[in-house]
């Protein structure tokens, strides 16, 4: 039976769009395929490894050309909308009280803040949650084993009775290793909103 719900964040409540970011920084940085350098980066400051003036000395090194302001445009290009409904949903999980609500989100300084801007009810969103993790703030990153024992001992859960909802294959098939539920949700033809239709199994 479950009793907790570990949910990620893009492409689970805002919409990303990863193909059209990746083909946007390949277009201003001038490049065929992104380099590893850049990808280690990246994934150091979505880890808390690097702060965001860190982050953005690199890209300015690499990419003289380039003003902060467009490195920052580039990076956040990838966040499009927040539907609504998404956010009345747990909203109303929330109010129910039947489940301890987790977030799980591999994320960084420069999307939050982007998010804070241009999500009105962000912070009414937040507040649904019991913990409310972000990668960089914690400095554990998904796929890592050790950021799913790092949730479950934080809240002192049981695998057998939680669910991980997440977008990327790599990090369900992480969670569900540890004896941890697991829905790879499907942003192309599935919704948040009919988790208690898609997932009834396990309800």
């Amino acid at each position: 039976m479950i009793k907790n719900i570990i949910f990620d964040f893009g492409d689970v409540f805002i919409n990303l769009d990863k193909a059209g970011a990746t083909q946007n920084a390949l277009d201003v940085f001038k490049a065929d395929a992104l380099p590893e350098d850049l990808i280690a980066i990246n994934t150091l400051y979505e880890q808390g490894l690097l702060d965001t003036e860190e982050f953005l000395e690199f890209y300015l090194e690499n990419f003289p050309k380039l003003t902060a302001d467009e490195i920052i445009d580039t990076w956040n290009f990838i966040l499009k909308d927040f539907p609504r409904k998404r956010l009345e949903f747990i909203q109303q999980l929330a109010a129910d009280k039947k489940y301890k609500l987790i977030l799980l989100s591999n994320t960084n300084e420069l999307h939050i803040d982007w998010i804070k801007e241009n999500v009105s009810f962000y912070e009414d969103f937040k507040n649904c949650f019991d913990p409310f993790y972000l990668s960089h703030e914690i400095q554990l990153r998904k796929p890592n084993a050790n950021i799913y024992e790092f949730v479950l001992n934080e809240n002192n859960l049981k695998a057998e009775e939680s669910l991980f909802i997440d977008d990327t294959l790599e990090n369900t098939e992480a969670a569900k290793k540890l004896g941890i539920h697991v829905w790879n949700i499907d942003e192309t033809s599935e919704d948040i909103i009919d988790l208690f239709t898609i997932k009834k199994d396990l309800f």
